[in-house]
């Protein structure tokens, strides 16, 4: 495109992630050099192995076999970066960086230490309380009587409160225990993917559980919802950019807008800071009842929904590719404003295996 930038290929893992396909489209939209994509999944049939140049099927991020099986395929497409996607495979990543580097292969991610507290959420609150950063109340448990004395101790009955795995992926395990809910409203007006049920309900469900999995059951903040996008290099937040969660559905931001918010801005930029993250990360934060923004977790990756930046002229996985590939990033303009409205889309594949749309 006449700037002297290089052509490269950009390995995405977790193709079949909501996020995978608008991050390809990111990628691809930079304006600057062409980005040959290849994709991996554990997924035949990912959507993203379809929208990349090739696609390869490999062992998820928790197999011994992953990280091997990862270095000879960027070795074999010559890939000058690898974008995780998925949060399991972050710590394989992050602990072998030095082996990619020595096949010229650049990986994106925080270091261990850094994703040993933001994966974890009872570590993270911990973190946050320790250094007087707002973080909602908590308690960790590994029991059921522990389960229950920590519903209690947080208010519940005359309160809301809510429950979530210590170490998860997107909405799975979180509930809220909500004693005032009408469940013939949820089940006549509601599809079955709510997140509010009772004590009751769940407890059989709990009790019963062997093991007993380690959650954190904490207060329910009912204030308005916010994905904090940022780029980091070297402790220095070079792009922050907040939205508001409009309408979410399966865990996914079906519409929001790009806002400028100097408080959450700074908030979200000294916690990264403070833990030592790097490159794209997000960050999950709740209003409490007196309006204060409160973590509620991290995602120390691309976020699903970071195509809403790109759409506000921010194009932040290609950015993080820059950063990885140690070029100069451009001043950052966001379009304050900018509203995103998600719909699905299809692909379509022939009996011979050539995918196509409409």
């Amino acid at each position: 495109m006449g700037n002297g930038l290089k052509d490269i290929t950009v390995v995405v893992t977790a193709a079949g992630a909501p996020g995978a396909p608008p991050i390809m489209k990111s990628l691809r939209l930079n304006g600057e050099r062409k980005v040959e994509i290849v994709g991996t999944d554990m997924n035949p049939d990912a959507v993203g192995l379809f929208m990349a140049e090739r696609g390869h099927i490999v062992p998820g991020g928790t197999d011994p076999e992953f990280v091997p099986t990862m270095l000879e395929l960027a070795e074999k497409e010559r890939a000058d970066v690898i974008l995780p996607l998925a949060t399991y495979e972050l710590m394989p990543f992050s602990e072998n960086v030095q082996r990619f580097e020595e096949i010229r292969v650049k990986v994106p991610v925080s270091s261990p230490e850094a994703l040993t507290i933001a994966n974890d959420k009872g570590l993270l609150y911990d973190f946050m309380r320790e250094r007087d950063l707002p973080a909602p109340e908590s308690v960790m448990v590994s029991s059921f009587e522990g389960f229950e004395q920590a519903v209690e101790k947080l208010g519940h009955p005359e309160v809301p409160v809510c429950f979530k795995p210590r170490i998860g992926k997107g909405s799975r395990g979180f509930r809220v225990l909500d004693p005032s809910v009408d469940r013939y409203d949820l089940l006549m007006n509601h599809k079955p993917t709510h997140t509010v049920t009772t004590l009751d309900e769940i407890s059989p469900v709990l009790s019963g559980a062997d093991p007993f999995p380690e959650l954190v059951v904490m207060e329910y903040l009912p204030g308005i919802e916010y994905s904090v996008d940022l780029l980091l290099s070297g402790g220095e937040a070079l792009a922050v950019l907040p939205r508001p969660r409009e309408v979410t559905k399966l865990g996914i931001s079906f519409m929001g807008r790009i806002e400028k918010n100097p408080g959450l801005e700074e908030l979200a930029s000294k916690i990264a800071r403070e833990i030592g993250l790097e490159y794209n990360i997000n960050m999950q934060f709740k209003l409490s009842q007196d309006g204060v923004p409160k973590i509620i977790e991290i995602n120390p990756r691309v976020s699903g929904t970071i195509v809403m930046c790109t759409g506000a002229g921010v194009n932040l996985p290609y950015l993080g590719v820059k950063l990885a590939l140690g070029e100069e990033i451009p001043p950052i303009e966001p379009k304050y404003g900018t509203r995103m409205i998600r719909y699905w889309g299809e692909i379509f594949v022939d009996k011979d295996g050539h995918p196509y749309s409409l």
